[in-house]
């Protein structure tokens, strides 16, 4: 049954007007196990740990936050990545916490990791350099590590292959929903499956990926073929949307392969042409789960789209599309139905690329709303605001001076996202 906007989340914020139906019917997935419990990582009763268990071989790849300030589990997984073979990354075990984000608490921080590394490995039989790890919450607070740990050995015996929709609600903060995509694909004649969960609602300005978001496929891959395949899909999708212009700390995404679906040609290199399907069918997933975040930013009520075309390079439509996006101007006017384009304006030109007053055209949905200079002549005030009075929004910018071209997404800012914030700690 569909959840209405007056729903509640395990939190007991009201669930996104914008939120999916149903949460996707994710088939189990060969290789992967799926186990969470309620560790009390920071609330008393609530599901706050995933435990992944993977297939021996099971190959991994990642990307990360940017962050000059990266928590404790992203500097181990990123020196995990780094220590092994490029064809050859294996993972076992994926651990997962929520309520605490592990990051600025210093030496104590990065030794809480390796307690749980070393004692995952302990219970799954393998190496502390095939555990990876990921944290989200609040910054700052030291991790009561030993809650996660006495929780390990029980999570690796309960493992289950359809545990997706559990795994989903374990790895939320802020969220109103759990975020899962699922897609499958022909490689060389043969079907597999790839699923992938996510968490994210604020602090979302990814320079890299996304908050968290773990993608799982049966297929026979090796490291440096996923890592290519996840490094291009990243860009059109999770580096492609904002919530607030805040860049997190603990951003993770990373890929596993488990090599346990249907046997298909070997696959070396990203290029190859029988990995077209496989590619396509993966950024379709990574879209996926970035809009399901966007459509949970924190007090969000309206999904936004920008389309920036004639920008001098593609680069440059990216940047003048993330300064409409990320201008709490333009976003309070789109939250309040305000057809206000001269703060649309004022994103492009402050956005530090190259804009001609004279060549710059904008139009809200199908209406223009400004060009040669000034506003446009058959300009409706009624037209412009109906189209920004909808849940989804459309903002076009043709900057009129080359073939540049960039889609990015954003959400509206509302007064709830202040009443979120404010009490966040609390």
């Amino acid at each position: 049954m569909a959840k209405s906007s007056k729903a509640t989340q395990k939190g007991g914020s009201a669930v996104s007007p914008l939120a999916p139906k149903a949460f996707p019917k994710l088939p189990p997935l060969a290789g992967v196990r799926l186990s969470t419990t309620a560790a009390g990582v920071r609330y008393a009763q609530r599901t706050d740990v995933l435990l992944a268990l993977l297939a021996p071989g099971t190959q991994v790849a990642g990307v990360f936050t940017t962050s000059r300030t990266a928590s404790a589990p992203v500097l181990w997984c990123q020196a995990n990545l780094k220590g092994g073979e490029a064809n050859n990354r294996q993972a076992r075990v994926l651990v997962v916490n929520s309520g605490n984000a592990n990051a600025f608490t210093g030496r104590i921080g990065q030794e809480g990791v390796r307690a749980i590394a070393e004692e995952a490995a302990a219970v799954a039989r393998c190496r502390a350099s095939e555990v990876f790890m990921a944290s989200t919450g609040v910054i700052g607070e030291p991790l009561p590590e030993q809650k996660i740990v006495k929780v390990l050995s029980r999570l690796v015996g309960e493992g289950a292959a359809g545990n997706w929709r559990a795994a989903a609600d374990a790895i939320m903060t802020t969220d109103t929903y759990a975020k899962g995509a699922t897609a499958t694909a022909m490689i060389d004649g043969v079907k597999v499956t790839i699923n992938g969960i996510a968490k994210g609602s604020g602090m979302i300005a990814p320079d890299m990926a996304t908050m968290l978001s773990f993608v799982f496929t049966d297929a026979n891959l090796p490291a440096s073929v996923l890592q290519e395949c996840l490094s291009a899909g990243v860009g059109p999708s999770f580096n492609s949307i904002t919530v607030d212009s805040d860049t997190s700390t603990s951003d993770t995404l990373m890929l596993f392969a488990t090599a346990k679906g249907g046997k298909h040609t070997a696959i070396a290199k990203a290029s190859d042409k029988k990995l077209t399907e496989f590619r396509r069918a993966l950024d379709g997933v990574l879209l996926d789960l970035a809009l399901q975040v966007v459509k949970d930013g924190e007090g969000a009520h309206k999904l936004v789209r920008i389309e920036v075309s004639g920008a001098e390079t593609d680069a440059a439509a990216k940047r003048i599309g993330m300064s409409i996006a990320n201008s709490p101007l333009v976003k309070t006017a789109i939250a309040a139905g305000d057809a206000n384009w001269g703060r649309v304006v004022m994103a492009v030109g402050k956005a530090g690329e190259a804009a001609d007053r004279d060549k710059l055209k904008i139009s809200f949905g199908n209406h223009v709303v400004a060009e040669k200079g000034m506003r446009a002549a058959k300009y409706s005030e009624a037209a412009a605001t109906k189209a920004v009075s909808g849940r989804e929004v459309v903002i076009a910018v043709d900057i009129g001076l080359g073939q540049g071209k960039a889609r990015v997404w954003t959400c509206d800012l509302t007064h709830a996202y202040i009443d979120i914030n404010g009490s966040y700690r609390s």
